[in-house]
């Protein structure tokens, strides 16, 4: 199972983001992710420096949000949804980007059950439970 670091996730997004401005070939990955990064030019900034990024603090307590964990929910989902993973995530999330009427709002929605997912699983210490997270998405 790929287990990728903090700062493997940052050097990812912000090697995506130069090979595109470079016109570069990208892997199937890195295409998905610049498909997300042009939809978030806020992050332009912080996806310029790979070095600064490595070394930004997005803590809570600082109160901005962390792009890099944004981008890559979003890349989790998209496979979520890509492979039906859990089991009745497409159709949920189909079923929501016809409601909100945008796929990108549908992956924000997405995004905070995913966020109850996993601070459960956490706080309870039991697996991710799947069919509770499909059932968030449903209630969107």
């Amino acid at each position: 199972m790929f287990n990728p670091s903090q700062d493997d996730v940052r050097r990812f997004f912000c090697g995506t983001f130069a090979k595109h401005r470079a016109n570069q070939i990208l892997t199937p990955l890195e295409a998905i992710a610049r498909d997300w990064l042009m939809q978030h030019p806020e992050y332009d900034d912080a996806l310029r420096d790979a070095e600064a990024a490595l070394e930004t603090d997005y803590s809570v307590e600082k109160g901005q949000s962390n792009p890099f964990l944004h981008l890559s929910m979003h890349l989790s989902i998209s496979e979520q949804i890509s492979i039906d993973q859990p089991p009745g995530i497409r159709a949920a999330y189909l079923a929501l980007a016809q409601r909100r009427g945008s796929e990108h709002e549908a992956h924000h929605d997405i995004m905070e059950c995913l966020g109850e997912m996993i601070w459960s699983s956490q706080r309870n210490g039991t697996p991710p439970d799947g069919a509770a997270y499909v059932d968030c998405v449903r209630k969107k």
